[in-house]
């Protein structure tokens, strides 16, 4: 890595030989909509473990699944569609944004051709829940998101957090990517939000299918599943000053 300073660092665990795969972050965020959107899509796909992001900021905890221990941060990936997943077990805390985001671009994006990011905003009404729209870093992705049907916002705004970082990471290397903003419940993990960015944003901009009838058969199991990340989740934005994690904000200007 050529930035002494980067205390985050990629471990490849098995190659996966995917032309100009897409990289989808899932990486846990308001109402979890990126996480359970993203497990989703790595069960569905059959996607492999490709490698772990290792680094000291990360909290010091272990994570297991079905008895065996992994890494905090992994990566997931497959040739057929040709996708790669960001995924983390736990919210990970403010120092970690910036050396993971350095590492993201410094060790993995020569894997992948563009960038798909997802953040969480509260809903303002039932009827909101689900409510996807878009930026682009480029014109050509923003025109990606028009041709897919995706809103894209007249008025400014801004993301915080871990996803904002990631997504001015790309914008400042050149790095192609989408940024989806999903209304999602103000409180709860959100499988009804999650299965509205993969069936309304994701599923067209990288031509997968996915089968998300688990996400309404399973939603009350999916929302106590992941009621301990979220309860995690707002201990780390009490713990930085009583802000938000990923921070989302439309119309600030106005």
């Amino acid at each position: 890595m050529g930035d002494q300073t980067q205390s985050a660092s990629f471990e490849q665990v098995t190659d996966v030989d995917a032309e100009s795969p897409t990289l989808v972050e899932g990486l846990p965020g308001h109402g979890l909509v990126a996480s359970i959107a993203v497990d989703q899509i790595t069960d569905q796909l059959g996607l492999e473990h490709v490698g772990n992001v290792a680094s000291d900021e990360f909290p010091a905890v272990v994570t297991f699944d079905d008895g065996l221990v992994h890494d905090l941060v992994r990566v997931y990936g497959g040739a057929d569609p040709a996708v790669l997943t960001l995924e983390s077990d736990l919210a990970l805390p403010q120092r970690s944004f910036e050396p993971l985001a350095r590492c993201v671009l410094s060790d993995l994006a020569d894997e992948f051709s563009r960038a798909i990011f997802i953040a969480g905003a509260p809903a303002e009404s039932e009827e909101q829940i689900g409510d996807v729209t878009g930026v682009g870093t480029t014109e050509a992705i923003k025109n990606d998101l028009v041709d897919a049907g995706i809103s894209v916002p007249e008025e400014p705004g801004l993301v915080g957090g871990i996803t904002g970082a990631l997504v001015r990471e790309c914008y400042q290397a050149d790095v192609p990517a989408a940024l989806l903003i999903v209304r999602s419940h103000p409180f709860l993990p959100d499988p009804k939000a999650a299965k509205a960015v993969i069936e309304t944003a994701l599923e067209p901009l990288v031509d997968f299918d996915v089968d998300t009838t688990a996400l309404d058969e399973q939603a009350d199991e999916i929302q106590q599943r992941m009621q301990q990340v979220a309860q995690q989740y707002q201990q780390v934005a009490e713990e930085q000053g009583g802000q938000q994690q990923q921070q989302v904000q439309t119309g600030m200007f106005q």
